[in-house]
């Protein structure tokens, strides 16, 4: 009772009320005189709401601000990291198979850029790879990642119709751009090509004719699982184009070359300019300085061919 009668005699409810009111503007005025203790409750409770109104609008303004500039500073510096790049790899999606594409592009240290429009993958992308997040079908995505000055275009995205219209922007983007296309379905690879992809890979047939060939030559197989293209752990191969070996200028023959000596490598295959492969050159192999070289070797071997040759 004697709560009650404090509650009445003070008019705190009228007060509550008539603060809410004012505070929202309603401002439908005094339902009921106030007494001196409700008009100093009422002054305190607006000069609170206001202090906290304010400080609630300025810490969502500070915060949508802190965001922006952010999300801009990123922006900002990706578009800055891709314009310094030149014959880039861009890799269309990151799935498995892009992933395993990024991861050997890092052991070579070849730049790239990776793109791919979905929240989840570019929260699991790592920090170290240049991560474009967009649809690909999207010229203006492409020019972003540097279409136009890129060497090569994988399209690794989950599906062929995707795929198929990636390679077709692609090609029109850039005419000289070497395009490599994943594709599902068998009957895919003609449209991909007609489309200007220069390379079609069909993962799971590659798959498939790994396993078997673990079951019939299991030895051999396993021999050339160990020829890898990068990597401390794995035998290298590397392709390397005669123009840029600048030791090598006026290197007529691979005897003139003289690989082997200077660095343990072995020159197992030879492309000429006009595309002939010739396995196993000899080494009177006359040498096209538009031709290129695969080279066979350990890392240590591939680490003094870097060493010898600036290329």
């Amino acid at each position: 009772m004697l709560g009650y009668h404090f509650i009445s005699d003070f008019k705190w409810l009228d007060a509550l009320y008539m603060s809410v009111i004012t505070v929202t503007t309603v401002g439908y005025g005094e339902i009921a005189p106030l007494g001196s203790a409700g008009r100093i409750f009422t002054m305190f409770l607006l000069l609170a709401s206001l202090f906290i109104i304010g400080f609630s609008l300025r810490a969502i303004t500070e915060e949508l601000l802190a965001n922006n500039t952010l999300l801009q500073l990123r922006k900002k510096k990706l578009t800055k990291t891709i314009s310094r790049m030149e014959k880039q790899v861009i890799i269309c999606g990151y799935g498995r198979n892009g992933a395993q594409v990024a991861a050997k592009l890092q052991s070579f240290h070849m730049p790239f850029v990776v793109i791919d429009k979905n929240e989840a993958v570019a929260q699991r992308v790592p920090k170290d790879i240049v991560f474009l997040q967009g649809d690909a079908n999207d010229d203006e995505v492409l020019l972003t990642a540097g279409i136009e000055r890129a060497g090569y275009l994988i399209a690794a995205l989950p599906d062929d119709a995707s795929n198929l219209f990636l390679v077709l922007s692609a090609r029109q983007l850039n005419p000289d751009l070497v395009i490599i296309s994943r594709a599902s379905d068998p009957s895919a690879c003609k449209k991909l090509t007609m489309a200007g992809a220069n390379q079609v890979v069909l993962p799971e047939r590659i798959g498939g004719d790994h396993m078997a060939s673990l079951v019939a030559d299991p030895d051999l197989i396993t021999f050339m699982d160990r020829l890898g293209m990068g990597g401390k752990e794995k035998t290298n191969l590397v392709e390397i184009s005669l123009d840029t070996l600048i030791d090598a200028r006026g290197a007529a023959t691979l005897r003139d070359l003289n690989l082997r000596h200077k660095t343990g490598c072995t020159v197992i295959g030879y492309v000429s300019e006009s595309g002939q492969y010739i396995i196993n050159p000899e080494a009177d192999q006359l040498l096209d300085p538009k031709g290129k070289i695969i080279v066979l070797g350990r890392s240590e071997q591939i680490d003094a061919l870097h060493q010898v040759f600036s290329f």
